[in-house]
């Protein structure tokens, strides 16, 4: 997509605590050739973005854990995707064996390569060849795993375990369940991360006054599946923050409750790193998430 560099990382000078952040669909850098190839426009080519999530958690580094953020967007490459989720649909020429054409991601047109943006709406005007998507993942999708798993076996060789805050915001929207949720924790019910720390998460929210919902509608993607090995000291939680919290989701701008919001995610961050000092990757009990 361009020469630049596919991701942005902050390190702190020294990591204070077993903890790497990642924003994997916040990135905002839309080449023109790309805009071309798209039936879409420059805004409605961004509702597959989570826009701005990086900036959220923005405190991590501060905190003394590392932020990894994304800067090609979503639309362009999914780093939350197997690196081969594709639509035969959308390419022009025969696609590898090793291809995952089946998945429920590429069923809903947002596989590696959207088809899709988040509404719904068709990005390309005409179809792919193989070697586009190819060069996309080799591009973006495999350096931005490399760094993410070389934070991983960091942190574990440091503290002995790694605890991951995969971070995402979603559409203002209702839960299976029924009402509204302000933050949705993905931890793939269960098979990710321990219960005392997604139960830690729970309760620091909702002390916020914020309404939390457990994987509805989201368990967490091949981020939180993938990386998510509690026996092997490696633990994954998916935050979603709902975006009226801070930004207008029809032109894409930071709203009013911006700052407010992500002074509440720099609380939430400060909190989880106090908790793993205190109590290590096993959690905090359940009395003391409790009392959060």
């Amino acid at each position: 997509m361009s020469e630049t560099a596919p991701f942005s990382l902050l390190k702190p000078l020294r990591q204070q605590a077993a903890v790497v952040l990642t924003s994997p669909h916040s990135g905002r850098r839309y080449g023109e050739a790309f805009l071309a190839a798209s039936r879409l426009d420059a805004t409605a080519i961004r509702r597959s973005e989570d826009s701005f999530v990086e900036e959220l958690f923005a405190a991590g580094p501060g905190l003394g854990v590392p932020l990894l953020a994304a800067e090609f967007p979503r639309a362009w490459c999914d780093a939350n995707r197997e690196a081969w989720e594709l639509d035969p649909a959308m390419f022009e020429d025969a696609l590898p064996d090793f291809v995952d054409t089946k998945s429920p991601r590429v069923r809903a047109g947002l596989g590696t390569i959207a088809r899709v943006v988040g509404n719904g709406e068709p990005i390309y005007a005409g179809k792919l060849r193989f070697a586009e998507a190819q060069a996309r993942v080799e591009a973006c999708w495999e350096p931005f795993h490399a760094a993410l798993g070389g934070l991983i076996a960091e942190t574990v060789a440091a503290f002995g375990s790694c605890l991951v805050i995969d971070c995402h915001s979603m559409p203002s929207l209702a839960g299976r369940q029924g009402g509204r949720a302000d933050i949705v924790l993905g931890d793939s019910y269960g098979n990710a991360c321990l219960p005392a720390w997604t139960g830690f998460f729970e309760a620091a929210f909702t002390g916020m006054g914020l309404r939390v919902r457990r994987n509805d509608p989201y368990a967490g993607g091949y981020i939180t599946r993938h990386y998510g090995r509690p026996r092997d000291g490696v633990q994954v939680v998916q935050v979603e923050v709902a975006r009226a919290l801070y930004m207008n989701e029809r032109n894409f701008t930071r709203n009013a409750q911006f700052e407010a919001t992500q002074r509440s995610m720099a609380g939430f961050l400060a909190a989880v790193v106090e908790a793993s000092a205190l109590w290590g990757m096993e959690g905090p009990p359940a009395r003391a998430a409790a009392a959060e």
